[in-house]
C-alpha cells in the first residue's frame, strides 16, 4: 500500500482534510503531520475531536514568528520527517505557510506532491497566501482547483496539464456536517472569559481576522461602529491573534450588539452561518460557508478571493469603513438554488481518484 503524507497547520486545512481522510484512508496509508500552525485548542483540538479527524502522527509545534522564521522551521521539520517516513507523495491543502513550506520539503526530496485547493489567485503579491499557493502550485504533480476560474489561472501560468476541477472539499464539509446539526452546538458558545453566551433569536455573524483589518484601532472600530447601527446583535468568536485589542475597543466603545466569543469549532462556526441573518467575514472559507448557506456575505478586504461568490452581488467586497460595510449589508439579495460552482459535494472521491490515476 502506497504511503501519503497529508501535511496540515491551519483550521481550514483540518476542515478539508476531515472528509479526504475518510476516503484516502481505504486506499492508502496515510501519515499525518500537524505543524502546530494554528495550536490553540479551539483553533485546532476540538476540530480533530468533533470531526472526527485521527490524532496527527506528527505534531511539530511551530507557530508564531515571522512568516520567514515560521516557514523555515518547519522546511527544516517537515523534511526531516519526510526523510524518515520515505512517502510515495505528499498531500497538501491551500495557502498557508505551512502549505508551502511542506512542498518545499518535498520537492527537494523528490517527492511528488498533489494541491487540493490549486489555482486560486487574488492578483496581489501582498497577500502572503497568495505567494504560498503561486508557489506551491508551481511544484505540484497534481493540482487540484475546485472551480473553474482556478483551472484557467493555472492554464495562463502553463500548469493546465497539471490540473483537474474536482470540487471543494469545503462544500463536502459542510453538506455532511450541516446535516448533523441538532442546535446543540449553539448552546457552547462562551463569552472571552469563558462565560455561557446566549444566542439571540436573530443576529448577524462575524469573523475577523486578517492583520490588515485587526493592526490598528481605527480598522476594528470602524468595524465595530457598523455593527452597532445593525437592526440586530452580532457574535464575533475573537481570533486569538486579536483577542486584546478587540476586548479593549469594545469596553471603550461601550458597543451594546456587539457579542465577543471564544473561537468556536467548525460544527458551531456552521451553524452560526446557517442561522445568521448575513455574514460579515474577512476569511476566504467562511465567505465561502455563506454562499453554501445562501446567506448574504460582506467580505472586508480589498481584493476577490472566490470570485464564483461574488456572482448576483451574493458576496461584496467592502473597505473596513463604516458607511461601505452598512450600505453593502444593506442591499436586498436574492439567490439562485441552481447556482453550485463548488461541485457536487463528493470532491474527496474525486481527489483520491486523481491521485490513484498518477501512478496508473
Amino acid at each position: 500500500m502506497r504511503k501519503i503524507c497529508s501535511v496540515v497547520g491551519a483550521r481550514p486545512q483540518f476542515i478539508k482534510l476531515a472528509v479526504v481522510s475518510r476516503v484516502l484512508r481505504k486506499r492508502f496509508q496515510e501519515v499525518l503531520i500537524h505543524t502546530g500552525q494554528h495550536f490553540d485548542a479551539n483553533m485546532s483540538d476540538v476540530f480533530f475531536e468533533e470531526m472526527d479527524i485521527p490524532r496527527p502522527d506528527y505534531n511539530l509545534g511551530i507557530s508564531g514568528g515571522s512568516h520567514g522564521q515560521m516557514t523555515g522551521q518547519m522546511l527544516i521539520e517537515l523534511e526531516k520527517v519526510f526523510v524518515q517516513e520515505k512517502p510515495d507523495m505528499v498531500l497538501l491543502f491551500g495557502d498557508t505557510n505551512s502549505t508551502m513550506a511542506a512542498a518545499l520539503a518535498a520537492v527537494k526530496l523528490h517527492i511528488p506532491i498533489c494541491h487540493v485547493e490549486a489555482g486560486n489567485r487574488f492578483g496581489t503579491l501582498d497577500s502572503p497566501e497568495e505567494v504560498n499557493r503561486t508557489v506551491t502550485d508551481h511544484l505540484s504533480s497534481i493540482n487540484l482547483p475546485c472551480t473553474q476560474s482556478s483551472l484557467e489561472f493555472l492554464k495562463r501560468e502553463g500548469l493546465g496539464h497539471t490540473a483537474t476541477v474536482v470540487g471543494d472539499p469545503m462544500y463536502d464539509a459542510f453538506c455532511y456536517y450541516t446535516q448533523r446539526l441538532d442546535g446543540s452546538e449553539l448552546q457552547e458558545l462562551v463569552d472571552p472569559d469563558g462565560k455561557p453566551l446566549a444566542v439571540p433569536d436573530a443576529f448577524y455573524y462575524m469573523t475577523c481576522h486578517r492583520q490588515e483589518n485587526t493592526d490598528t484601532d481605527e480598522k476594528l472600530q470602524h468595524i465595530f461602529d457598523a455593527l452597532e447601527a445593525l437592526d440586530a446583535p452580532t457574535i464575533y468568536p475573537v481570533h486569538p491573534r486579536n483577542r486584546e485589542r478587540a476586548r479593549r475597543l469594545a469596553v471603550q466603545g461601550g458597543y451594546k450588539k456587539l457579542l465577543l466569543a471564544q473561537p468556536v469549532g467548525y460544527k458551531t462556526s456552521i451553524s452560526l452561518v446557517n442561522h445568521a441573518k448575513k455574514i460579515v467575514t474577512d476569511s476566504g472559507g467562511v465567505q465561502r460557508e455563506a454562499f453554501f448557506a445562501k446567506k448574504p456575505c460582506v467580505t472586508v478586504l480589498d481584493f476577490v478571493v472566490w470570485p464564483e461568490t461574488m456572482a448576483n452581488g451574493y458576496n461584496q467586497l467592502a473597505k473596513p469603513d463604516k458607511e461601505d460595510i452598512l450600505e453593502k449589508l444593506h442591499r436586498e439579495i436574492t439567490f439562485d438554488p441552481a447556482y453550485q460552482p463548488f461541485g457536487d459535494g463528493h470532491s474527496a472521491e474525486k481527489i483520491v481518484e486523481k491521485i490513484e490515476e498518477y501512478w496508473r
